[in-house]
C-alpha cells in the first residue's frame, strides 16, 4: 500500500473512532456492548471452571450445549419484539435479566449450593445474552446515515468486542489468582447491569417501519426471518460461515480448558490466560480492521477472518508449548476482528430493516446452537481420539468452507460497491440527507435507470406525477410556461412537489443533453420521505420555499433569466 493511500486509510480509521465518540447515541450503544461482552467472557471462564471441577472435559462440553440449546430455541421467538418497538428497550431488559441471573449463580457457588442450579442460572443468563447482540446489531443502522458510518460503528464495536475478549478472561484469571469463582460471577453481574444503565438516556428518531399485521403470531415472525435468510443466497452464505466460525468458538471453550490443564499444565489461571490470548489478538486485529473502513472488500476480509478461526487451531498440536499456543490463539483473535466488521456490517445491509432484528435473532439462534454443538463435539473427539487429533479436525473446518465460498464473497463486494454509489447519489439531494442508512438503502434498492435523449422532455407541465428523479449524468432545463427557469445537473433531484402535494407537474423538464437518470416510483418515494420526521420536515421546507419563489402563472424577472439555478423549482 503506497504512503498516500495508507495515510488516507489511517485518517478514515481515526474518523471512525471519532464519529462514535462524538455521536452520543452511538457512544452509549457501544459502551453498553463493552459491558455486556466483558460480562460474557468472564462468565464463560467461570462457568467452564465450575463444570470442569464437576465432571472434567465432558462436563464442560455438555454444559456448553445445555447452556446454548434453550437460547437457540427462544431467541427467534423473542427478537421480533425488537422489530416492533424500541430496540434499546430490549437491550436494557435483557442486560438486567442477565445481571440478576449471573449474580444469583455467584451466590449459589459462594454458599456451596447445588451445581445444577448454577447450570440453570447459566442457561437463563445465556438466553438473555443471546438476545442482546441481535437487538444491538439491528439498532446500530438506525443510528447511522451511511454505509461508511455503519462500517465505522461495527469497527468500533469489533474493537470493543476484542477488548472485552481480552479484559473479561484476564480479569477472571486475576480474580481466580487471589479469590475464587464466585467473585468472577459477581463482577460479570455488575458489568451486565452497567450495560443496561448506559442505555437509559439513548435518544434517536427510529426509521419508518411498516406496522405489524393484526393477529401476527410469534411463529409467523420466526418464519419471516427464515424466509428472508433462505431467499437471499448471500445471507444464507453468511449464516453458514458464521455457524462454522462459532462451532469452532464453542470447541475452543473446551480446548482452552483441556489444553491449559492437561496439555500445557498451567493450572486454572491458565484457562483465563489462553482465552485472553484470543482477546489480545482481537485487539490487534481490530486496529488493523479499522483500516478497512471505506474498503470495498469487506466480504473477502470476512472470509479471511473465518479461515483464521480454524487454521491456527489445527497448528496447536504441532507446537505444544505455552508461548506458541498463546501466539496461535492470538491469530484466532485477529480473525475474530475481521469477522465482526464484515459480518455485521454486510448482514445489516442485506436484510430489510423491518425484519432486521428477526434475521439477527435467527442468526444468533443458529450460531448459539453451533457454539453448543462445537463444545460437545470437541469434548467427544477428545474422549474418542486425543486432544491433538480433535484440534486438527475442528481446525480444518473453517478454511475449507471459505475456499468453497470465495467466489461468491467477491461478487458480494462488487454489489455493495454499486449500492454505495447509488446511496452517494441520493445523498446529494437535501431531503434525503437526514435519512438513516436503512431508509436510504431502501430507496437505493428501488432506483430505476432512465435514459432521456437530448431535446426530449422527462415530463411536461400538467402531466400526472408518478416518479421522483435524480440526475446521474447530463443536464436538464426546467421550463415554466415556456420560459427556462433553471438548469439542473448531476446530483440534482426533481419531481417532488407534485408527488408531495399530489398535484400535476408544475413545470416541464427537458433534457439539455443526453440524460442518465435514477427514478423512484411514488409508492417507494413517499413512504420513506414522509414516514421519517426529519426528512419530511426538510422536504416540506424545500417545497414551500420553491412554491414561494416560483409561480408558473406569474414568473419573476429573476426567474425568467436563462441559467438562473438559485431560486427555480426542480420539478
Amino acid at each position: 500500500m503506497n504512503k498516500p493511500r495508507l495515510r488516507m486509510r489511517l485518517r478514515a480509521a481515526a474518523d471512525a473512532f471519532v464519529s462514535n465518540a462524538v455521536n452520543s447515541n452511538l457512544r452509549r450503544a457501544q459502551l453498553s456492548f463493552l459491558g455486556a461482552w466483558t460480562a460474557e467472557w468472564a462468565f464463560t471462564v467461570a462457568l467452564g471452571i465450575v463444570a470442569y471441577r464437576d465432571g472434567g472435559a465432558t462436563a464442560v462440553g455438555l454444559v456448553g450445549l445445555l447452556r446454548m440449546a434453550p437460547s437457540a430455541l427462544i431467541a427467534p421467538l423473542v427478537t421480533p419484539l425488537a422489530d416492533r418497538g424500541r430496540r434499546e428497550r430490549v437491550l436494557i431488559a435483557v442486560s438486567t435479566v442477565r445481571g440478576i441471573a449471573t449474580g444469583a449463580a455467584g451466590i449459589v457457588v459462594a454458599v456451596g449450593g447445588p451445581v445444577a442450579i448454577v447450570y440453570l442460572l447459566a442457561a437463563l443468563s445465556t438466553i438473555a445474552a443471546t438476545l442482546y447482540r441481535p437487538a444491538h446489531s439491528a439498532l446500530l443502522p438506525s443510528l447511522c446515515r451511511t454505509g461508511h458510518e455503519l462500517a465505522s460503528a461495527n469497527v468500533v464495536r469489533g474493537m470493543l468486542d476484542s477488548i472485552a475478549t481480552l479484559i473479561g478472561p484476564l480479569l477472571a484469571a486475576v480474580i481466580l489468582e487471589f479469590t475464587n469463582v464466585a467473585v468472577v460471577f459477581a463482577v460479570a453481574s455488575a458489568a451486565s447491569l452497567a450495560a443496561a444503565v448506559v442505555l437509559l438516556r439513548l435518544r434517536y428518531e427510529a426509521p419508518p417501519r411498516p406496522a405489524a399485521p393484526r393477529g401476527a403470531h410469534l411463529m409467523d415472525d420466526v418464519a419471516e426471518g427464515v424466509r428472508v435468510i433462505i431467499g437471499n443466497r448471500d445471507l444464507a452464505m453468511f449464516t453458514g460461515l458464521g455457524m462454522a466460525q462459532t462451532f469452532t468458538r464453542g470447541a475452543l471453550t473446551v480446548f482452552t480448558v483441556v489444553v491449559a490443564l492437561d496439555l500445557l499444565r498451567t493450572g486454572e489461571p491458565g484457562v483465563g490466560t489462553l482465552t485472553g490470548a484470543i482477546g489480545a489478538g482481537a485487539v490487534v486485529g481490530s486496529l488493523s480492521a479499522s483500516l478497512l473502513v471505506g474498503s470495498r472488500r469487506l466480504a473477502e476480509w470476512f472470509g479471511i477472518g473465518v479461515a483464521l478461526w480454524g487454521f491456527p487451531v489445527a497448528l496447536i498440536p504441532l507446537f505444544p508449548w505455552e508461548a506458541s499456543a498463546l501466539t496461535l490463539l492470538a491469530c484466532v483473535g485477529i480473525g475474530n476482528a475481521l469477522v465482526d466488521v464484515g459480518l455485521f456490517t454486510l448482514m445489516a445491509r442485506l436484510a430489510p430493516d423491518d425484519v432486521l432484528a428477526r434475521v439477527f435473532g435467527l442468526f444468533e439462534s443458529l450460531i448459539t446452537l453451533a457454539v453448543g454443538v462445537g463444545a460437545l463435539v470437541a469434548s467427544l473427539l477428545i474422549e474418542w481420539t486425543s486432544v491433538s487429533v480433535a484440534l486438527v479436525i475442528v481446525g480444518a473446518l473453517c478454511p475449507s468452507l471459505v475456499l468453497v465460498a470465495w467466489r461468491r464473497l467477491r461478487r458480494l463486494d462488487r454489489y455493495i460497491g454499486e449500492l454505495d454509489s447509488e446511496i452517494g447519489l441520493l445523498h446529494s439531494v437535501p431531503m434525503f440527507q437526514p435519512l438513516p442508512l436503512p431508509a436510504i438503502e431502501q430507496l437505493a434498492r428501488g432506483l430505476e435507470s432512465v435514459q432521456v435523449p437530448a431535446g426530449q422532455p422527462v415530463f411536461r407541465q400538467g402531466d400526472p406525477a408518478d416518479r421522483f428523479y435524480v440526475i446521474e449524468t447530463g443536464t436538464a432545463d426546467v421550463v415554466g410556461d415556456g420560459r427556462i427557469v433553471t438548469k439542473l445537473g448531476p446530483g440534482d433531484g426533481f419531481g417532488e412537489i407534485a408527488l408531495l402535494r399530489r398535484v400535476p407537474r408544475t413545470a416541464t423538464v427537458v433534457a439539455a443533453s443526453d440524460l442518465e437518470l435514477q427514478a423512484l416510483t411514488c409508492n417507494r418515494f413517499l413512504p420513506v420521505v414522509t414516514g421519517f420526521p426529519p426528512s419530511a420536515r426538510e422536504a416540506g421546507t424545500s417545497v414551500e420555499e420553491m412554491l414561494d419563489r416560483f409561480n408558473p402563472e406569474k414568473p419573476t424577472d429573476d426567474q425568467q433569466k436563462p441559467g438562473n439555478d438559485q431560486n427555480g423549482p426542480r420539478h
